[in-house]
């Protein structure tokens, strides 16, 4: 696939309206019959989420940490694929693995020391390639940690604004 090709006209829109490239996505959660499950609407496709094991829920699905480090794998992975093909990089396959490490204590409000959330996040790529070059290899990495909107947004985070309905 040329991924230079497929990108050429929407970065040719986008040079000349610059707020043809701004977009918003939109995630919806829904309650469901527990107070430990939700569903989540992504727009294409619906999800169901629950609480992790170690906070009650059943531990049977994804729970809101695993979308997100789901969320920065695909990133990461398609990202990567993208740069590879863009920059004519050959590659054999691209794997990702990311890891997150977090203490429900703080969670569960047992210790106001523990953090609430991750302490740390490992990103792990496996990119397999017996022609690529040294230095193709350290610019698919540069680009691929530049270009990788979700792991831009973890390093960096935006504000959140929090907006509260009672009806």
């Amino acid at each position: 696939m040329d991924v230079r090709s497929l990108q050429r006209p929407l970065k040719d829109i986008y040079r000349q309206d610059p707020a043809a490239s701004r977009i918003t996505l939109t995630a919806h959660g829904t309650q469901t019959d527990a107070p430990i499950t939700c569903s989540v609407d992504l727009g294409r496709e619906i999800y169901k989420a629950q609480a992790h094991k170690g906070v009650g829920g059943a531990g049977t699905g994804a729970c809101s940490g695993d979308l997100l480090l789901g969320a920065l794998a695909a990133c990461a992975q398609i990202t990567c694929q993208m740069v590879a093909a863009a920059m004519g990089i050959p590659t054999e396959g691209i794997d990702v693995r990311v890891e997150g490490d977090l203490d429900l204590q703080g969670t569960l409000g047992i210790s106001k020391e523990v953090p609430v959330g991750f302490q740390s996040i490992r990103v792990i790529f496996d990119v397999r390639s017996t022609q690529a070059t040294a230095e193709q290899l350290s610019a698919l990495q540069a680009k691929t940690e530049q270009y990788c909107v979700v792991m831009q947004t973890l390093q960096s985070p935006p504000k959140i604004e929090h907006t509260w309905a009672q009806r």
